[in-house]
């Protein structure tokens, strides 16, 4: 399948004396694959190791940060001549290893002539437990879920994907049901890239929400793997609790909800080890929005979403026949799954986003985003009947802003607001001033 990153990597290959490359992101997201993908066509040989699979390669980097020995020792292990420029090292789950991820320094500085490209799938929770990163020595690449326009390209539908890129509204318009119908399939199938394979394989969608669940049993594994022991019950608690937290109407997470009489400290540190883990999203409140929004952030308020709005559906144990057939999934649902992807979208191009809310009135924003032009005040709309009350005031108090709302009413302007198809979100905020992302091998 197609990933956008192999562009990202192919312009990496291409930079003289480039640094290593670290591919970081939640697990299943598809680093390893799409790294043996890239090794595979773009050089004449490929030397990987699995730091976690692997002990004596995990032994190799242990003495020292001799890289002559090092590249010998891997190259005898692996059967690989590792030949500089000629072979892809690839370092799996490097976070396994605080002597492996020290060694990219040295390669940097000693040996720049060696191509070396890594992955961790939970680096975050490796560097936040205070193991050394070579800050300023590596280039850090970011991996997230199958996004909407990926999706449409592994099932077939290139064309449709290069219409919403392209903002091309008069070709979009009118196929307005063909794309719900792919966005209904994409809520449901998500991002995860092996639901995404079994989908397009005919295994039936029984076989692909198995696959949500095996992969939702694998993050119960890590956490109880690698959090602190005493923070085990409390992330499984939060873990479990953003299924109901998204269903109600303010999103914004409430300790109570996960505990009853729970406070802040009690969950801090499990709610950051599922961000550092790369399996929520934190979304914190705005006091204003206005450039730059950082300068309002709330960092005690805030909203939470899981990473892929597929393993949402899981988690909620929504069966196909909900989300499948007619509109239940934009009515019965309403906001929840509509906000996931959103923020699901937002974050793989990696627009800052918050959302907005104040304590002197009911005016609530669903999110606030910066691009390079403008700031956005963004409702996201779950059906095509819909009105916009609460954006409507923020724009009348607030005349020199333009408003967005997401639905799934056709793209219209409408001077004071830009009604979008929420199928369109990516395209439209590239155009807005990020780029349109080249196609992948």
């Amino acid at each position: 399948m197609k990933r956008e990153v192999y562009a990202k990597l192919l312009e990496w290959k291409s930079r003289k004396d480039h640094k290593p490359l670290v591919l970081d992101g939640a697990r299943q997201v598809g680093k390893t694959y799409i790294l043996k993908e890239f090794g595979s066509k773009e050089y004449k040989s490929v030397s990987y190791v699995n730091l976690d699979r692997d002990a004596v390669a995990k032994s190799i980097f242990e003495p020292d940060h001799d890289i002559s020995r090092i590249l010998r020792t891997l190259s005898a292990h692996t059967g690989v001549d590792i030949v500089p420029k000629d072979t892809l090292l690839i370092i799996d789950e490097i976070q396994e290893s605080a002597a492996a991820l020290g060694c990219l320094k040295y390669f940097k500085e000693d040996f720049p002539q060696y191509d070396v490209a890594v992955a961790g799938s939970l680096l975050g929770i490796s560097i936040h437990q205070g193991q050394s990163f070579p800050v300023g020595m590596v280039e850090l690449v970011r991996m997230f879920p199958m996004s909407l326009h990926e999706f449409l390209d592994a099932t077939g539908n290139e064309q449709l994907s290069q219409l919403l890129l392209n903002c091309d509204w008069a070709g979009v318009n009118p196929l307005s049901q063909k794309y719900i119908d792919l966005l209904r399939q994409y809520y449901y199938v998500g991002g995860m890239p092996e639901a995404v394979a079994g989908y397009i394989e005919g295994k039936g969608l029984n076989a692909v929400r198995k696959i949500h669940k095996d992969i939702l049993a694998g993050y119960r594994k890590d956490f109880s793997k690698h959090a602190p022991k005493r923070e085990v019950p409390r992330i499984e608690m939060v873990w479990d609790s953003l299924p109901s937290h998204l269903a109600k109407e303010n999103k914004k997470l409430i300790y109570g909800a996960i505990r009853k009489g729970a406070r802040a400290k009690d969950f801090e540190v499990a709610i950051t080890w599922l961000k550092d883990a790369g399996l929520i999203y934190k979304i914190h409140r705005v006091s204003k929005i206005e450039y730059p929004l950082k300068f309002y952030e709330d960092f005690d308020v805030f909203k939470v979403f899981p990473l892929d709005v597929g393993l949402l559906g899981a988690m909620a144990d929504v069966p196909a026949s909900q989300m499948m057939v007619g509109d239940n999934i934009f009515k019965e649902f309403k906001g929840a799954f509509t906000e996931c992807y959103v923020n699901e979208q937002l974050a793989r191009i990696q627009i800052p986003t918050f959302y907005y809310s104040s304590n002197e009135s009911e005016v609530e924003i669903d999110f606030a985003v910066q691009t390079e032009k403008r700031v956005i005040p963004m409702e996201a709309k779950a059906e095509e009947n819909v009105k916009s009350k609460s954006l409507r005031t923020y724009i009348d108090e607030n005349p020199d802003l333009k408003g967005l709302r997401v639905s799934m009413k056709n793209y219209i302007d409408q001077g004071w607001m830009e009604n979008l198809p929420l199928y369109a979100i990516e395209g439209y905020l590239r155009a807005e001033g990020f780029p349109v992302p080249e196609k992948g091998e």
